[in-house]
């Protein structure tokens, strides 16, 4: 499989569609002004990238997560997180939605999972949850197939040669 290159850059996608990523980026922020923890939301955007196969998501979302704190373990045990016993209740409720709605057509969503994810989520929470789950799996639908480059991030220092 040879590398990708982009089709069209996040730049460019910015420019041809500003009304479109102002969007977008409102919708962004409303789920940052929400009340929901950073960590939690960057976590559930990094898993439901890894399921879209997203390459520029999966890696500024684990910019985004490792800026903020999140434990390394979780970031590397998240691909299987119900396996990992590391994750909070919250945590994996939160995960457990996500895959609900990013897998939607295939399994549609029961009272049964709406009930497990409400034990954890208040209904604004839930809403806004809902919603940064519906946003991340519409940047992966954009990104993905336009292949936008990932931003991968720039070593702090030179390693050391062996």
């Amino acid at each position: 499989m040879s590398p990708s290159t982009a089709r069209i850059s996040w730049q460019e996608y910015q420019k041809l569609v500003p009304a479109a990523y102002a969007a977008l980026t409102s919708l962004s922020q409303a789920v940052a002004a929400s009340g929901l923890e950073h960590d939690l939301v960057e976590m559930l955007k990094l898993r439901a990238s890894q399921i879209n196969g997203c390459a520029f998501c999966t890696q500024y979302h684990l910019n985004a997560a490792r800026k903020l704190g999140v434990p390394r373990e979780k970031l590397d045990l998240l691909i299987v997180w119900r396996e990992a016993g590391i994750f909070s209740a919250r945590e994996q409720a939160a995960l457990r939605w996500t895959e609900k709605l990013t897998f939607i057509a295939g399994d549609h969503v029961t009272d049964e999972d709406y009930s497990g994810v409400s034990a954890q989520f208040s209904p604004s929470e839930l809403a806004s949850l809902t919603t940064a789950v519906a946003l991340i799996n519409t940047w992966n639908r954009i990104a993905g197939p336009l292949q936008f480059t990932p931003p991968i991030p720039k070593p702090e220092r030179e390693p050391a040669h062996v």
